[in-house]
């Protein structure tokens, strides 16, 4: 049986391999926001069959492989750098 989302995202997010990624709030803001830039055209940054995986689950391991550039802005939201398609 397929573990839930949720089930994905406490596993994921219990050993976290980014220093920078310090909560399940951040990872989801910017996976959703990854998730748009691969709705849009963008290539996915890592070995995945986009045919076969939907935008947010490519986003997702993307932002937790640490291969999405991001910076915090003086407001302290997140921002993606440009990502080339």
């Amino acid at each position: 049986m397929m573990a839930s989302v949720h089930e994905e995202i406490d596993e994921t997010t219990e050993q976290p391999h980014s220093p920078e990624i310090d909560s399940k709030y951040r990872l989801i803001i910017l996976a959703a926001k990854r998730s748009k830039q691969l709705q849009r055209g963008a290539r996915p940054r890592i070995e995945i069959d986009p045919t076969k995986h939907k935008p947010t689950r490519i986003a997702l391991e993307e932002v937790i492989q640490g291969t999405i550039p991001f910076h915090f802005s003086t407001e302290g939201a997140e921002d993606l750098g440009e990502v080339p398609g």
